[in-house]
């Protein structure tokens, strides 16, 4: 039990164990669902019609994308599809790679030169989706059901 408390208060394993894994479930659907809701839905779907709005497109144009139109619509799919996907724990590297290049972009491109208060938001998800490079999912997840099909087929 004193262990118990030792490693509850002053840390231990981390990520390995079932409170770590709790606290990736509970960071990963947060942040997920709100990208997704918040940001991608809003992209995805503006002003009563299907695909980002030209204000957007606009947006993207300035700062100096190809295909600004393409650009537009990888950046809200990403938000949109890569939120619920990483809310589930599915393909949770990869999407997390891919929401963190986006919140780059926002955080250093598209907000660079702002005070921090105006881009601690796409930081603070930048930080979020870079835990999920580094540590993936956890055991509450999907990804955890391909690992063990993947593990179950190689024995």
């Amino acid at each position: 039990m004193a262990n118990a408390i030792k490693n509850l208060l002053f840390g231990g394993a981390g990520a390995t164990t079932r409170f770590g894994d709790f606290g990736l479930l509970i960071l990963r659907v947060g942040t997920g669902a709100i990208i997704a809701y918040a940001h991608g839905f809003s992209k995805v779907y503006s002003n009563g019609s299907l695909g980002p709005s030209t204000d957007f497109v606009g947006s993207v144009r300035s700062i100096g994308f190809p295909a600004p139109t393409a650009f537009a619509w990888m950046a809200a799919l990403t938000e949109f599809l890569g939120g619920i996907l990483l809310a589930l724990g599915l393909m949770t590297r990869p999407v997390a790679l891919a929401l963190a290049f986006n919140m780059g972009v926002a955080a250093f491109v598209v907000h660079g030169s702002d005070k921090l208060a105006v881009k601690e938001m796409a930081l603070l998800y930048l930080f979020a989706f870079q835990v999920f490079i580094f540590t993936g999912a956890g055991r509450y997840s999907v990804d955890k059901f391909f690992r063990k099909t993947s593990a179950a087929a190689k024995a």
